[in-house]
């Protein structure tokens, strides 16, 4: 039913430096530019990432369905659950760039749009830097991570009511569910927190040299760097986290995988990552944890195919004996 992540809306205050800070370091292109609202293009589409000053939540976020019907379907399951939505009016449509939405509250509160009719730009995306561009298309944005300090109650809403499906899920060094809609290995998952609200966003770059070089601009910034360089365990996407003007995380990363429909969901015993990823958020005790998991990984010689788009690799001669 849902097909991919959208679009993501913040309510900021801060339109300026989110301007400086998405062009210089992450890439995305402004697109139409208001006294309280700010456009962010990634692709095709008018906007992906949505920041607005007068907006009356903290975040939304926007999840695609095929069309019409779709979203029918859509209220028409959730009037049999009886889950309150709105049918929103066209005017918050066209000020989110589609052709028809409606809007319901997960049960943390968190705002969720489904849409359909995403508007196009007529012109061609222009990166705010020099980079590759941004893996989206069918799969979406990329992925949100929601802290929810009632996570169990969470996963039947968004798995059997809203069609998630499980990729995978860990215990160890914090509580957390993967889930997909298309082939990205997921495009949200749940962390158990003391709080509920966004985690991070994570978009993903067609190059691995993109990251790098964002790495490098990010830490020439005191305190931009949340995460450290890394490799995940699950979706074995190498990325960085940083700090954004608002309080989340963006995730900045490459190589993601890709799953389908026979996968099967599984428990990940040995932590989050293969290696780096020193998460600053962590308490102490947590991120000792965390590491001692990425020591056992390495002691069991853990390794992972890099995931390479076609056309974006060259085989090196085997040197192999």
């Amino acid at each position: 039913m849902l097909q991919s992540l959208g679009y993501v809306g913040l309510g900021t205050s801060r339109l300026a430096e989110w301007e400086d800070f998405a062009q210089r370091l992450l890439g995305m292109q402004i697109g139409d530019r208001s006294r309280h609202t700010l456009a962010l293009r990634m692709d095709d589409r008018r906007q992906r990432l949505l920041l607005d000053a007068d907006a009356a939540q903290p975040h939304f976020f926007g999840w695609e369905v095929a069309d019409a019907r779709a979203l029918d379907t859509l209220a028409a399951r959730l009037e049999r659950a009886r889950v309150p939505f709105v049918r929103e009016p066209d005017v918050l449509a066209r000020r989110r760039e589609v052709a028809g939405l409606l809007s319901l509250a997960d049960p943390a509160g968190n705002r969720l749009e489904v849409f359909h009719g995403a508007a196009h730009s007529g012109e061609p995306f222009r990166p705010g830097r020099a980079i590759s561009g941004f893996r989206t298309g069918p799969l979406g944005l990329g992925h949100v991570v929601l802290n929810a300090r009632h996570v169990d109650a969470l996963v039947p809403f968004y798995r059997d009511l809203l069609g998630f499906r499980l990729s995978d899920y860990m215990r160890e060094p914090f509580k957390a569910f993967f889930f997909h809609l298309n082939s990205r290995h997921h495009s949200l998952a749940l962390i158990e927190a003391d709080t509920d609200g966004i985690h991070h966003l994570m978009v993903e770059l067609c190059s691995l040299d993109d990251v790098g070089q964002g790495y490098d601009i990010a830490s020439c910034e005191q305190d931009r760097v949340a995460v450290t360089l890394g490799r995940h365990i699950n979706d074995f996407m190498t990325s960085f986290y940083v700090r954004t003007p608002s309080p989340l995380m963006i995730e900045y990363g490459w190589g993601g995988r890709s799953v389908d429909k026979d996968w099967q969901a599984c428990e990940l015993t040995h932590g989050a990552s293969l290696w780096g990823h020193e998460r600053q958020w962590l308490p102490a005790d947590k991120r000792a944890l965390a590491l001692d998991l990425r020591l056992a990984a390495a002691a069991h010689g853990l390794r992972a195919p890099v995931q390479v788009l076609p056309g974006h690799h060259q085989l090196a001669a085997d040197g192999m004996r």
